[in-house]
């Protein structure tokens, strides 16, 4: 099992059901696209989307994880289809991640994010929620993809997927060149490339 999918604590009790944990991001969202970052509290979710704290402390640690999880919050069907390709579900993914911090709350975050200490609360969530995340839902996708015989196999599938995601936050985060719906595209076309089938 990856390093990856240990990184995050399990958290104890029932899982929460996904409609319960969709009304908690959507307000979530909410909240964080009217009201930013310093106004999304735990309470106030709760409140408003009326699921309870307990059941939202169980799929999110703290308001710092909400808040991540919730800024990419956008429906990607094409990522959801059932037998979606792999450059049709990784393009959807990416465009989504792309979208989300070209918002003026995901630049908001990411220039907080450039200036935390590496140990707060607010990066630890920022890794969890959208680094480890994407990855883990990345390594799914580039699974289902090699089963079906789509993809060969990497030579290392961690390094396929730091090819994929590490470009995103590498410019998030430095800031040398725009993150664009074009770039995100580009990024996936090139790693696909390296596990393409003989002949493709």
């Amino acid at each position: 099992m990856s390093q990856d999918r240990n990184t995050q604590p399990k958290k104890r009790g029932r899982p929460p059901s996904e409609a319960a944990q969709r009304r908690a991001l959507e307000v979530a969202h909410d909240i964080l696209m009217a009201e930013g970052f310093g106004r999304l509290t735990i309470e106030a979710v709760a409140a408003r989307s009326g699921v309870g704290k307990p059941t939202i402390y169980r799929s999110w640690a703290n308001a710092q994880e909400l808040a991540m999880a919730a800024l990419l919050v956008s429906p990607m069907p094409e990522a959801e289809a059932k037998g979606a390709t792999a450059d049709v579900a990784l393009n959807a993914q990416m465009r989504g991640l792309v979208t989300a911090f070209a918002s003026t709350r995901g630049r908001q975050i990411t220039m907080a994010l450039a200036a935390a200490d590496p140990e707060s609360e607010f990066t630890k969530a920022f890794r969890n929620q959208v680094i480890l995340s994407s990855r883990n839902a990345g390594r799914g996708i580039l699974e289902q993809a090699l089963a079906r015989g789509e993809i060969t196999q990497p030579i290392d599938l961690e390094a396929l997927l730091d090819m994929i995601y590490g470009p995103v936050f590498f410019r998030l985060l430095v800031g040398h060149r725009p993150v664009s719906l074009e770039f995100g595209d580009a990024v996936v076309a090139t790693a696909l490339r390296a596990v393409a089938p003989s002949g493709v």
